[in-house]
C-alpha cells in the first residue's frame, strides 16, 4: 500500500516540480543548470575592462615578405620585395606596408615564437588553443581556443554587448571544445563595406518589446516562490544570463556599436573603403563599446589575381603578385586600426594582436600554378618561425622582440611559445591561467598548460 507523502516530501516534489517547470521554459539543459549553478556559486575577481581584437591571417602570412625580411640572404631566400626603415631605429619591414612604417613606434614585433604542426587546422589549434592538437587534420579543435574561453571566463559581464564577436562562428582549427557552442562568438557575417550593412537580431520592433514587457511583468510575480525554491543560487544565475540577452536586444547599445554610419567618410577611407578595413574599424567601435573580445578575419581581399587566404603556394598563386595586390589593403586597415587605438585614448584597454598559424617556408618553392599554368614562386606551410604584430594593451611598443636566423628558418634569440603569447593576453584580461575547466571526460583542463606572459611587453 503506498504510504501518504509527508509534509517535507510534499514540498520536496513541489520545489523539483516548479524546478524542472522553469528549466522547461528556459530550455536549459542540465548541463546548463550546472554551468549556471557554478556560475552563480564562485565569486568573480574584479574583471578589467579590457578588450582584445584578434585580426586572423588565414592561411599563414610569410613573415619573409612582411615583417622579418632578409635582404642579405641567397636569392632563393630573400625574395623579390626589400625591406623599408620604420620611425623606429633598427625596425625595417616589407616596402609594400608603408603606413605600417608610420606608426611602428606604437606596436612591437615578435619574430621568435614557433611551434611544430605545419597543417592549417593544428596550427590553428595549437597557436590559439595552447595544445597540441590530438588531429591536427581536423578543422574543429579538440581543446578550447582563446576565443571561447574569453567568453566562458567573462560571461559574467554584462554591458549590453557579446562578450566575443567574429565575423565567422570559429576559425579553422579553432573552436570551443568541451565548452560547448554557446562559448562561440555572436556572427557578424555581412561586410561592414556595404552601403546596407546591417547586424539582424540585434533589436526588437515595438509590438514584441509590449509582449516582452508583459512577460516581464508575470515573471516578476513569481518572485516569492523564487525566493523559496531558489536554495543555491541557480534562478539568480538565469535571471543573470537573461538579463543580459534582454539588455542587448531592448537597448540601443548594441546597435549603435555595430551601426557604421556614426563614422566619419574621413575615418572610413583612413581605414580603406573595402572589406578588410571595415572590419577593423567595426572591431574598434565593439571594443570601444566594451566587448571582450574581437576576432576579424582577412580573407579574400577583393582583389583580382589574389587567392582567397594568406595560403601562397606556389600552386594557389603567384606569390609576389598576390603579395603586391593584398598588402597595401592590409597595410592600410592595420595601420588605422593601430593609429586610431591610440588617437582615441584606447590603447591602455584595448590589445591588437595580428597573426596567422604559422609562417612561410624559408626557401621559395616554385611550381606550376593551378591557374596560371605557369611555373611560379610560393612558399610552403611554416611553424618554425613566424611574426606577429601586437598593439596596445598599455604595453611596451616599438620594439623588435626575438630574431630568426640569417635565411628566416628557425627562432633564433628570445626563442618563444604560442603559449606565451596567450598568458600574456590572458593576464591583460584579468584571466587566470591555471583555472580549470571539466573537459568531456570530467579531467580538470588548466586553460593554459605551459607559458608565462613576455616580460618584454611589460
Amino acid at each position: 500500500m503506498n504510504r501518504p507523502a509527508t509534509p517535507l516530501q510534499a514540498l520536496q516534489s513541489r520545489r523539483s516540480f516548479l524546478q524542472a517547470g522553469f528549466l522547461t521554459l528556459g530550455g536549459l539543459s542540465l548541463t546548463d543548470l550546472l554551468r549556471l549553478r557554478a556560475a552563480s556559486a564562485a565569486p568573480h575577481r574584479a574583471t578589467p575592462d579590457t578588450s582584445v581584437i584578434l585580426i586572423w591571417l588565414q592561411g599563414g602570412p610569410s613573415h619573409m615578405e612582411t615583417y622579418d625580411l632578409k635582404p642579405n640572404a641567397p636569392l632563393e631566400y630573400r625574395g623579390e620585395f626589400n625591406p623599408i626603415h620604420t620611425n623606429v631605429p633598427g625596425m625595417d619591414i616589407c616596402e609594400h606596408l608603408p603606413l605600417h612604417a608610420k606608426v611602428a613606434d606604437r606596436f612591437t614585433l615578435i619574430r621568435s615564437i614557433s611551434h611544430g604542426f605545419a597543417n592549417h587546422a593544428g596550427g590553428a589549434g595549437r597557436f590559439l588553443s595552447g595544445r597540441d592538437p590530438l588531429r591536427p587534420l581536423d578543422p574543429l579543435s579538440q581543446f578550447p581556443t582563446i576565443g571561447p574561453i574569453v567568453s566562458r571566463m567573462r560571461e559574467h559581464v554584462n554591458n549590453g554587448l557579446p562578450n566575443y564577436i567574429g565575423n565567422q562562428p570559429r576559425v579553422y582549427g579553432g573552436g570551443s571544445a568541451y565548452l560547448g557552442e554557446s562559448a562561440l562568438p555572436f556572427v557578424v557575417g555581412a561586410d561592414p563595406n556595404l552601403d546596407n550593412f546591417q547586424v539582424p537580431n540585434i533589436t526588437m520592433d515595438d509590438k514584441l518589446k509590449d509582449r516582452l514587457d508583459d512577460r516581464m511583468t508575470l515573471l516578476a510575480s513569481f518572485d516569492q516562490m523564487r525566493r523559496d525554491i531558489d536554495q543555491n543560487g541557480s534562478l539568480k544565475s538565469i535571471d543573470k544570463f537573461n538579463s543580459k540577452a534582454l539588455n542587448m536586444l531592448t537597448s540601443d547599445k548594441a546597435r549603435n556599436a555595430f551601426d557604421m554610419s556614426q563614422e566619419s567618410a574621413a575615418t572610413r577611407e583612413k581605414y580603406g573603403r573595402h572589406k578588410w578595413g571595415q572590419r577593423a574599424l567595426l572591431a574598434r567601435r565593439l571594443v570601444e563599446a566594451g566587448c571582450s573580445f574581437v576576432t576579424m578575419q582577412m580573407q579574400n581581399p577583393g582583389v583580382q589575381g589574389c587567392a582567397g587566404n594568406w595560403d601562397i603556394h606556389a600552386v594557389n598563386g603567384h606569390l609576389y603578385d598576390d603579395l603586391r595586390g593584398r598588402l597595401p589593403i592590409f597595410d592600410r586597415a592595420v595601420s588605422a586600426l593601430v593609429e586610431d587605438i591610440y588617437d582615441r585614448g584606447l590603447d591602455e584597454k584595448v590589445m591588437v594582436i595580428v597573426s596567422g598559424e604559422f609562417g612561410r617556408t624559408p626557401r621559395i618553392n616554385p611550381q606550376k600554378g593551378t591557374r596560371s599554368k605557369i611555373m611560379q614562386p610560393g612558399r610552403d606551410h611554416w611553424p618554425g618561425a613566424m611574426s606577429v604584430l601586437v598593439s596596445g594593451g598599455g604595453m611596451k611598443m616599438g620594439q623588435v622582440i626575438g630574431s630568426t636566423t640569417a635565411n628566416g628558418a628557425y627562432a633564433k634569440d628570445n626563442k618563444l611559445d604560442p603559449n606565451d603569447l596567450l598568458a600574456t593576453i590572458y593576464r591583460f584580461l584579468g584571466i587566470d591561467q591555471h583555472h580549470a575547466f571539466l573537459d568531456h571526460s570530467g579531467r580538470p583542463m588548466p586553460i593554459l598548460p605551459k607559458g608565462s606572459p613576455i616580460p618584454e611587453l611589460s
